[in-house]
């Protein structure tokens, strides 16, 4: 929240009982207006790191994301590594994270389809709260660590 103070960009947070998936926030996406998002982390085949920022609805067919993202082939990445480089344990995974990667190792892939929503709904690094953020501050936040957003559409028809 310091980080967000400094760079003057304006969210709501509100505090509820963890979330640890998808399928468990549904009745906070009826009352928090906007994009919300599931975030993934992962790792290729030659050991690049992805953080895969989607809108909740959005269906990720790791097998058709590779050229789409300029990947080779994706899996999870291990729960030691994402809190090595990003801070944050699994189920906390979030875009704010990235300001804890000081190496620029992962490259943050945005999904169009969230890019849609002018507010962006994300977990502020612990799943027990969720904050709001308009769609432009996000990537401007995101710039200010030093990562470029790479926007893509996510469903490979």
């Amino acid at each position: 929240m310091e980080r967000l103070a400094e760079l003057r960009i304006e969210t709501t947070t509100v505090d509820h009982p963890p979330v640890f998936s998808v399928e468990e926030s549904g009745e906070l996406y009826a009352k928090i207006p906007g994009g919300h998002t599931k975030n993934l982390f992962l790792k290729d085949a030659k050991g690049a790191l992805f953080l895969i920022v989607a809108h909740h609805r959005t269906r990720v067919d790791f097998k058709r994301l590779p050229p789409v993202i300029g990947s080779a082939r994706l899996s999870f990445g291990p729960a030691e590594l994402l809190q090595e480089v990003m801070g944050v344990k699994p189920g906390s995974v979030t875009a704010f994270a990235v300001m804890n990667d000081a190496g620029q190792q992962v490259r943050v892939v945005m999904d169009r389809n969230l890019m849609e929503f002018d507010i962006i709904n994300l977990h502020p690094m612990e799943n027990s709260a969720t904050t709001s953020i308009a769609r432009d501050d996000l990537l401007r936040f995101i710039r200010a660590t030093g990562h470029i957003p790479q926007i893509a559409a996510l469903t490979v028809d």
